[in-house]
């Protein structure tokens, strides 16, 4: 299962949308794990760092028309796509991790839900480990992200996603 994190650089918000499309295509393709097992996606980075304009760029990707907002007041934003349930969640707000059991957070993860977390440090030692975990930070003009994979459905999904970002990249 061992597979190297993959860096990207990304010049501009057009290319965190093709990241983020990206990872919409590795969801796509690993769908049947995903209703099996669940996928958790750990988003890291500071303020502005690209974070939730990753998760629209996936959502707009898996077709989500309406809007896409970011989660940072109300916890979690929920959306269907096909058999699976998406929960946008941001912690930047929790104060002690232990936030996150009282909200009944526990119950979105699991078959058939992909939880795509911003700032998952926040529930530390409450919230499921990442399958994948991105890490994105301000790079001069651009972003940097870091694709980190932790188990096997993260594997598979980060080969997808550097396959991918190839492939538009040529």
């Amino acid at each position: 299962m061992p597979i190297e994190p993959a860096e990207f650089a990304l010049a501009d918000e057009s290319a965190t949308a093709r990241l983020g499309t990206a990872l919409a295509r590795a969801i796509e393709a690993e769908a049947k794990a995903i209703g099996a097992h669940g996928l958790v996606v750990g988003l890291a980075g500071e303020l502005g760092a690209g974070k939730t304009s990753l998760v629209r760029a996936a959502l707009r990707a898996l077709g989500v028309t309406g809007p896409v907002r970011s989660p940072t007041f109300t916890l979690v934003e929920p959306y269907i796509v096909s058999s699976l349930n998406f929960y946008h969640f941001d912690f930047y707000r929790l104060t002690d991790p232990e936030e996150f059991s009282f909200a009944g957070f526990r119950e979105m993860f699991g078959p058939a839900a992909v939880c795509l977390i911003e700032w998952p440090e926040k529930a530390a030692g409450h919230v499921p480990q990442a399958d994948l975990r991105i890490a994105l930070r301000v790079a001069g003009e651009g972003r940097h992200a870091g694709v980190t994979a932790a188990t096997e459905l993260g594997a598979a999904c980060l080969q997808r996603i550097e396959t991918e970002m190839a492939r538009r990249a040529a």
